[in-house]
């Protein structure tokens, strides 16, 4: 996991430790230096998701070796006003950011446990991605699609039971 923006130590080892008990995996986190400036879109005070998704360094270690790059700017794709995160289905990388899921944005009080569940299940969603899962059906799948923040609360933090079976039968 790569840490692109200033985090809280303990924040980013209990999400890593959240996508290493999903998918049985070691997760590494380290810092990402990268630039934004050549990112920001001014006429929509957005990062361009698909540029930066771009940047994100891919990983030939093995196919199981996944890269996430976490961030604190909003995001959007041309298609959406904008996104949670993305992943490029199949591939190695992904990206996240944490700034529609903080509750002040919503004009709400400032809830660290919640901006926690709410990153947790978003990097576990989009690693999710990477390892060919689509959105899922089942309400409480970490996989169901979320278009406004109150759905990632609505989910679990982990696959059901069919998403992880086609988890384990694409990694035969």
């Amino acid at each position: 996991m790569l840490s692109c923006g200033q985090f809280d130590r303990t924040f980013l080892k209990m999400v890593a430790q959240a996508a290493e008990a999903e998918y049985r995996y070691k997760v590494i986190t380290e810092e990402c230096h990268l630039n934004l400036n050549p990112f920001y879109n001014p006429a929509r005070r957005q990062y361009d998701g698909n540029r930066l998704l771009s940047q994100i360094p891919l990983c030939t270690i093995s196919e199981h070796t996944k890269l996430i790059g976490l961030f604190r700017v909003d995001l959007y794709i041309p298609i959406l006003t904008y996104i949670f995160g993305q992943a490029i289905l199949g591939k190695n990388v992904a990206i996240a950011s944490v700034f529609r899921l903080r509750n002040e944005l919503y004009g709400l009080k400032q809830d660290e446990e919640l901006l926690l569940s709410r990153t947790v299940k978003e990097v576990i969603h989009e690693l999710g991605h990477t390892f060919g899962l689509i959105h899922c059906h089942h309400l409480k799948c970490v996989m169901h699609s979320s278009t406004y923040a109150e759905e990632i609360d609505l989910k679990g933090a982990s696959l059901c039971t069919e998403c992880r079976s086609m988890l384990e039968e694409a990694e035969r």
